[in-house]
């Protein structure tokens, strides 16, 4: 299922949400510029578990600078298809989310979810030398608001169904629900093979979550404006 757009138009115009997408998009750019570079640029930036854990067991460095690549790890990607990936969901989810929380709340909310998706990916392979990147923990933490806020929303999706390619309109809370079912399932999956790399599956479900409890606190302590906001 690829989602092609919402039928939830927000009323904001979304700042953050297409000024996180310039940035991934001139992150990455400039990562495709490093050639021989790319290397240390990642291990440096991105957000590399053994780090962390000898900072806080030994102190064989800062803990700040341990610990400040899983905010800089956000903006990194591993390729083309990842980045365009976690861009296109950004931009069909985000400005609803955006709408929502304000614009330096929404910043803030990304941030803080993406943090905490990262921390329960680390948690599953605290001793892995490798750097752990992109911005899929925080988008998916976008993708739980959303469908906290808006379970109810259609989401305009292309799906294979034999023998031609269809857009189908389905409820959001199918569309993300079955996403996040797939993400939990593929992590445990992938919980023997964690310190071999791959994708942070427990960064998308921790984030899905994160985003998911976030938004239904935010939504408790006001009244809604529209019925899509407590379907």
């Amino acid at each position: 299922m690829i989602p092609l757009r919402d039928d939830n138009p927000a009323a904001l115009v979304p700042v953050v949400t297409r000024t996180l997408i310039a940035v991934n998009l001139l992150v990455f750019l400039y990562e495709a510029l490093l050639g021989p570079e790319l290397r240390r640029f990642v291990f440096e930036w991105g957000f590399v578990p053994e780090r962390l854990t000898l900072a806080l067991r030994y102190g064989n460095e800062p803990l700040l600078s341990a610990a400040l690549p899983i905010l800089t790890s956000m903006f990194l990607h591993g390729g083309w298809a990842h980045v365009i990936g976690n861009m296109w969901y950004l931009w069909i989810f985000g400005d609803n989310v955006e709408d929502l929380l304000g614009h330096a709340g929404f910043l803030v909310f990304y941030l803080v979810c993406g943090a905490i998706a990262a921390l329960i990916q680390y948690a599953t392979i605290p001793a892995s030398t490798l750097p752990t990147v992109g911005a899929s923990g925080a988008i998916a933490a976008v993708l739980g608001a959303y469908i906290g806020a808006y379970p109810r929303v259609r989401v305009f999706t292309l799906l294979p169904l034999f023998p031609f390619i269809q857009v189908v309109p389905l409820p959001a809370y199918l569309v993300l629900g079955l996403w996040f079912l797939l993400q939990f399932v593929l992590g445990l999956g992938a919980l023997h093979a964690a310190a071999t790399g791959g994708i942070a599956f427990w960064a998308h479900v921790g984030g899905f979550a994160a985003g998911l409890l976030a938004i239904r606190v935010f939504l408790a302590g006001r009244r809604p404006r529209s019925r899509a906001w407590v379907e």
